[in-house]
């Protein structure tokens, strides 16, 4: 079957021929009988090729037969593919009316995200966007496939309030009884809903049962005893801080956290998974907790969207002028405080209590240097990859004034940062460079300057052993006074490199867990260079 496949599919790849698709379709049919995946593997590569080639099509009648069979196609794919479920069963509506298609290219890793959890390829799913972009929308979509793929295992959703849960389920309700506007009932034609509660918020499918295929209800509510996440189910829950002020409130964020372990994971059953949407407002809110127990568990997944690249650019100007561009963003960001900015729009949980250096205690300037002819240090801290940084600020210096000009912050190995460390230092030329000597530091200093000199280029360049009676944090919080007297570039000024430095640097904290802190070390080092790196040498009389 799998070199039927393949021989029809190679036909289909490079040509235009109704017949050697619409055949390709029925060998897929025939192979998802006994091996669903094996006609997948084929069908999902026929819908995207069938949308590439149908609108290059000559006549209206071959596009509406293709448009004809590429339907079928995604029906036939769509109790088994997320992504083809979401493209079908809008298929009846107005292209600038669709949810999916105007966000798909944005949203299209949350889909496949979503897919990888209903196939138990991971347990958990954590997501975080800016406000009104999607993403609980797609969260229900997801929820009615699950229900009509799983119509006996029972499934539930929280949030913050009643009203919220309320909404949920009445989007719920219309996706799976307007046949005008969705095509669920195509996708799932011997599943029927067969009782709805508004009070109680449920919805079964199949047949009544005790705990029914989806219940909505706040995380204030009654759950206990009432509710239950089969093997199979989905506990899905969204918003369940309902803003910054009881993200700031310790009391508040704990009971809501017991409440959460209490009251909705402890009603799972074996083989249950579970979907989190929230604001990251503060790490130690219920997403922020798990993730610091999770975060290394590969079963565990978190994704995180901002709502600008590191270019400062929107990730989320939809097509039909949907969503948002970049000029909202910016006035967004200029208009409330940084808290909210980080939390609400940027997936940054923001820490007030316990940063080292808040952003706005941090000097800025607009990348225009003073007159006159500076001394340039450069400070090195190595990293050879594997999620730590190789991270070198460049210092400009004018009398008692430090201006961080440039920088170099790259995750790569070294094939990559070795090009960027030479390139930086020679277009800045300092004085001096220091590299960390430990973890192979010296051996780094001594390519580079091979490298160097070379090319003809000399700079005083050496490595210094990190003190061996100190502890890294230690040696951070020594000199944040020192650092906090440079000047770095203003948000304007910044290049995408330059802003994950900053980034790193403005959320470090001195209490807790700190998922990197190269860049802060790096300045650390610096502060060292500059104020603690010059011995004072005093003449005096012999005494003997």
């Amino acid at each position: 079957m799998e070199r039927i496949l393949e021989a029809i599919y190679n036909e289909v790849k490079n040509g235009t021929d109704y017949q050697a698709y619409s055949d390709l379709r029925d060998a897929c049919r025939k192979a998802m009988e006994t091996d669903v995946p094996l006609g997948l593997k084929y069908l999902v590569p026929l819908s995207d090729r069938i949308e590439e080639i149908i609108s290059t099509l000559g006549s209206i009648e071959e596009m509406r037969n293709m448009y004809a069979l590429h339907n079928s196609v995604l029906l036939l794919g769509a109790p088994h593919n997320f992504h083809m479920y979401l493209l079908y069963v809008e298929s009846a509506r107005e292209p600038e009316k669709k949810f999916y298609m105007p966000r798909r290219k944005v949203l299209k890793p949350l889909v496949d995200d979503l897919q990888d959890l209903a196939d138990g390829k991971i347990d958990f799913l954590g997501i975080s966007l800016p406000p009104r972009v999607g993403k609980s929308t797609l969260c229900i979509f997801f929820i009615t496939w699950i229900m009509g793929k799983r119509p006996d295992a029972a499934s539930v959703m929280s949030g913050h309030s009643d009203k919220l849960t309320d909404g949920f389920y009445r989007e719920l309700l219309s996706i799976l009884t307007d046949p005008v506007t969705y095509r669920w009932a195509d996708v799932f034609p011997m599943v029927q809903v067969v009782n709805t509660s508004a009070k109680n918020e449920t919805i079964d499918l199949d047949k009544v049962k005790r705990f029914p295929t989806m219940t909505c209800r706040s995380i204030s509510g009654t759950l206990t005893g009432a509710v239950e996440i089969g093997t199979g189910g989905i506990l899905y829950v969204d918003d369940i801080i309902e803003d910054l002020e009881e993200s700031l409130n310790p009391l508040r964020l704990q009971s809501k956290y017991d409440a959460y372990l209490n009251q909705l994971k402890d009603r799972k059953k074996l083989g249950a998974l579970e979907l989190m949407v929230g604001t990251r407002w503060n790490v130690f809110d219920p997403l922020g907790r798990i993730q610091q127990q999770y975060g290394d568990n590969d079963r565990y997944r978190f994704r995180v969207i901002p709502a600008l690249n590191e270019d400062g650019e929107s990730n989320f100007k939809y097509a039909y002028g949907l969503g948002f561009d970049t000029a909202y963003y910016m006035d967004m960001k200029d208009s409330i405080d940084d808290a909210t900015w980080n939390a609400k729009y940027m997936g940054n949980p923001y820490i007030r209590e316990g940063l080292l250096f808040p952003e706005d205690e941090l000097k800025t300037y607009n990348g225009v240097l003073p007159d006159g002819d500076p001394e340039k240090i450069a400070v090195c801290d190595v990293a050879w990859g594997g999620g730590d940084s190789t991270s070198m600020p460049i210092a400009y210096i004018y009398g008692e004034n430090v201006y961080i000009h440039d920088v170099v912050f790259n995750t790569g190995d070294k094939t990559v940062t070795y090009p960027a460390v030479i390139g930086r230092l020679k277009q800045h030329f300092p004085h001096k460079a220091r590299f960390e000597a430990n973890n192979g530091g010296s051996e780094y200093a001594d390519y580079v300057d091979d490298e160097l000199r070379k090319d003809g280029v000399h700079i005083n360049i050496y490595s210094k052993r990190a003190p061996s009676n100190q502890s890294k944090l230690a040696r951070i919080i020594q000199f944040a006074p020192d650092v906090k007297k440079f000047y770095f570039l203003g948000d304007k000024h910044r290049s995408r490199e330059y802003r994950a430095f900053m980034n790193e640097v403005t959320t470090f904290v001195q209490t807790g867990k700190n998922p990197h802190d190269d860049a802060v070390d790096s300045l650390a080092q610096l502060a060292d260079e500059l104020y603690h790196g010059i011995g004072v040498v005093t003449v005096i009389k012999r005494p003997w």
